[in-house]
């Protein structure tokens, strides 16, 4: 074998691989877009909103986490967190919902959730059953299901006028982890300032990129 041809066949299978891994971190999320942003405003400064209960105890570790993940989605639209609240352009009001749903061993998958089920486990799997989810490599139980939502709403901080409301929905067998959050933040904000031609709409991130 040439040094060319070992070359081109190692540059091939590298692109593959990397091809593949980026095919397995995509998550694709349902996203829905409201409101009524200026065609004319340019993505400014921001700054996060907290209710009261959110700025102590565990909700606040909680609070950090999403608006970490969060900020990464705002930075990619073109948003800068502001230093000072009172320097922010716009107030960002954030929230995520994770809801488990058990499934009856009953159950007919026909009559499962059609609108982003990731999987559709075969009639005959023994209830209980065990598998791995193809997505961050968590176990799943094939009768579990989650159902995972994000929000933001962006809010002028000068009039506290609502112009921009973004959600994103997944599901799938596991309850997932940050990678997966910041993905759904990204997609929820991936047409911004756009509305989308169809609402709600299919949209595809890759994970930690």
């Amino acid at each position: 074998m040439t040094i060319l041809r070992r070359t081109l066949l190692m540059a091939t299978g590298a692109a593959a691989a990397l091809g593949g891994c980026a095919a397995l971190n995509t998550v694709t999320s349902e996203v829905a877009t409201y409101g009524d942003w200026p065609p004319d405003r340019k993505p400014g400064r921001y700054v996060f909103e907290r209710l009261p209960s959110q700025k102590s105890g565990e909700l606040a570790k909680r609070q950090e986490m999403l608006e970490a993940a969060a900020a990464k989605a705002l930075e990619k639209a073109g948003f800068t967190p502001a230093s000072e609240a009172s320097q922010a352009d716009v107030v960002v009001q954030i929230g995520a919902r994770l809801t488990r749903i058990d499934m009856s061993p009953w159950d007919d998958p026909l009559w499962w959730h059609w609108g982003m089920g990731y999987w559709r486990s075969p009639a005959w799997r023994p209830s209980r059953a065990p598998y791995y989810s193809p997505y961050w490599g968590l176990r799943a139980d094939w009768s579990t299901r989650y159902e995972r939502n994000v929000a933001l709403l962006l809010r002028d901080r000068a009039s506290n006028t609502p112009l921009y409301e973004a959600h994103a929905q997944t599901e799938g067998g596991t309850s997932g982890d940050t990678s997966l959050i910041e993905a759904m933040f990204e997609a929820a904000l991936k047409d911004f300032p756009a509305l989308g031609a169809t609402n709600p709409r299919r949209v595809s991130v890759v994970a930690g990129s």
